[in-house]
């Protein structure tokens, strides 16, 4: 498995656990789909980097950089590092892995 798979699984991972918490916590039931629905598809994405697919890699690195994007909003709005700065910090650690490791 390459380190672009193991760094999507890993913020994907990361992603479905925020959103549980987020749901659990404040009841927010966006936290947990939108939390669950970019986990799955950075797994899926990692799953397809596995088997050769570069349509996977591509995934991957769009749904990252949304997500850093969207986290990004949430900060500059709340002026909270919990969650946002993060999922900020991860999405950045896991964009350059994606992008340097290969």
């Amino acid at each position: 498995m390459t380190t672009a798979a193991i760094a999507a699984i890993a913020y994907g991972a990361l992603s479905i656990v925020g959103g549980i918490i987020g749901f659990v916590q404040a009841g927010s039931k966006v936290s947990l789909i939108s939390g669950l629905i970019s986990g799955i598809l950075l797994i899926a994405g990692a799953l397809l980097i596995g088997q050769g697919n570069t349509a996977g890699f591509f995934l991957s690195l769009i749904v990252t950089a949304g997500l850093i994007a969207v986290f990004a909003v949430r900060l500059a709005k709340t002026r909270k590092a919990m969650p946002a700065g993060l999922m900020i910090i991860a999405g950045i650690a896991a964009l350059a892995v994606m992008l340097l490791g290969g």
